[in-house]
């Protein structure tokens, strides 16, 4: 799994490519998160188009993902899954706790409507 970051407009993008099996790259992208949270940032959409699979652990990702952003009065999103991976988020029933957009600009409207 690789992933790149960037932030715009408060928000804090992670494009996500591969496989994400959480035990790999989980701590790195936890790692990352909690930084920007340190510095105010408490808005997040990931990007997952490129996610190619994810098990478990991956899913426990996000969980964590989301925990964190929500502990912060923050939020956040996913963006755009594949076929394979909006179906594990259904199986597990994820998107009921979790907004999924589109696209970034679905994502930052969905943000800042619920930071309001």
């Amino acid at each position: 799994m690789k992933f790149q970051e960037k932030i715009k407009d408060g928000i804090l993008y992670l494009g996500i490519e591969g496989d994400l099996i959480g035990e790999n790259s989980g701590p790195e992208l936890m790692e990352k998160a909690n930084d920007h949270v340190l510095n105010g940032i408490t808005l997040c959409a990931i990007d997952i188009s490129q996610v190619r699979y994810i098990n478990s652990s991956g899913l426990g990702v996000f969980i964590a993902l989301l925990t964190k952003f929500r502990n912060e009065g923050g939020e956040v999103v996913l963006i755009n899954p594949s076929d394979k991976v909006k179906q594990t988020l259904l199986i597990t029933k994820l998107t009921s706790i979790f907004t999924i957009v589109a696209d970034e600009t679905e994502a930052a409207d969905n943000l800042k409507q619920a930071q309001a």
